[in-house]
């Protein structure tokens, strides 16, 4: 093989790695990049169309409380009962439920799948992250 043939399959192989990498298999067998997963609450406050039965990621400060488990875009809404600037949480049974408190009243990242139409008790929320199967403190 000649240099320049070399050169070039170089070339499409770069190419090629980034899209390679950053999609992923949806359990819907839908192809989502990783990079569109990942969102912020404030995209998802403005647009929720946009991610509705979507799963995304998002960050935000947690409160798990008795018909008040939800994600706040921050800590002073919650403080300040913005319910519209937060979404309902519902975990996964893969989420080892007993150490959920660790979380409480902490910045977290969660992934789920979002639904728009759900807005949690008594339609007081944003809408919902459903479906939680990734639960992580945030720093």
């Amino acid at each position: 093989m000649e240099i320049k043939s070399k050169v070039i399959l170089f070339f499409v192989f770069l190419i090629y790695i980034p899209f390679y990498s950053q999609t992923k298999e949806i359990d819907t067998g839908e192809i989502i990049s990783s990079r569109d997963m990942h969102i912020s609450l404030v995209r998802l406050i403005a647009t929720p169309e946009k991610y509705h039965n979507k799963i995304i990621e998002v960050v935000g400060y947690l409160n798990l409380e008795f018909e008040g488990d939800a994600i706040y875009l921050h800590q002073e809404d919650y403080e300040k009962a913005i319910l519209k600037n937060a979404f309902w949480v519902e975990f996964s049974n893969d989420i080892n439920k007993k150490g959920l408190m660790k979380y409480n009243k902490k910045y977290v990242i969660i992934r789920g799948r979002f639904n728009m139409n759900e807005n949690g008790h008594m339609g007081l929320f944003g809408g919902e992250i459903q479906n939680i199967t990734r639960l992580d403190s945030w720093h």
